[in-house]
């Protein structure tokens, strides 16, 4: 698999995630992690046997598609990794989900609680010590074939928390069987861990860690989304 790179300037790399890849994996299992590490031994012409630092900034669930950076030093990871944690950092989704979403443009406020050694998410009252804070805004962008088109920024990062928030309101993202929804997407896979659903990490926006300079990079959606898109 060609590895499909939309942003490469100094420690900074930015790929577009297909789906069905794990962000990061234990050993002897396939991960983007692994292929762009691959992509910097081929560069830089190094054995299999050198090792090759690779800072993981942040993650994309398996069947999430779209923008996701990696460091190539100590230093421009830390410096990423501080952004995502101060808020600093753009993220934009697009997601096809399930129905008519109203009104047109909100704020989605839950209280999330990923369950323990499953990697799922659940909704949980305001009040209960497990759950935490998750907010994100939507905007509808059109209804196609009984879908809404959504464009999201999260305003926090919790696990799988557009795929929890929408499937809670009756509106599951599409193809997303692991939360209730019953519409298929994407070229069908025997392994359901393959399958993509309809979650598109669309823009990735941060300040350069080595420049002061801001970056926003945008990925593609991949070629068995609607073309109406």
């Amino acid at each position: 698999m060609a590895l499909a790179v939309l942003y490469d300037d100094g420690p900074v790399l930015v790929v577009n995630k297909p789906p069905g890849l794990l962000t990061q994996a234990p050993i002897g299992i396939d991960s983007l992690e692994l292929e762009v590490k691959e992509f910097y031994r081929e560069r830089e012409g190094k054995s299999p046997s050198e090792n090759i630092y690779l800072g993981i900034i942040h993650r994309l669930d398996r069947p999430v598609t779209g923008a996701i950076a990696f460091g190539r030093h100590v230093r421009a990871t830390r410096r990423m990794a501080a952004q995502f944690q101060e808020r600093t950092v753009s993220k934009t989704y697009w997601a096809l989900v399930e129905g008519d979403v109203t009104p047109d443009e909100g704020t989605w406020v839950d209280y999330l609680h990923k369950r323990h050694g499953m990697a799922q998410a659940i909704v949980v009252p305001e009040d209960d010590p497990r759950g935490k804070k998750a907010i994100l805004h939507y905007r509808v962008r059109g209804q196609i074939d009984g879908a809404t088109w959504l464009e999201i920024e999260l305003e926090t990062g919790r696990t799988h928390q557009i795929r929890v928030q929408s499937s809670s309101r009756g509106h599951a993202v599409i193809g997303d069987t692991q939360y209730g929804a019953t519409t298929p997407f994407g070229p069908a896979y025997e392994d359901q861990r393959d399958q993509a659903i309809g979650l598109h990490a669309r823009t990735l926006g941060f300040r350069h860690p080595m420049r002061d300079e801001q970056v926003t990079v945008e990925a593609p959606l991949p070629d068995y989304w609607p073309a109406i898109l």
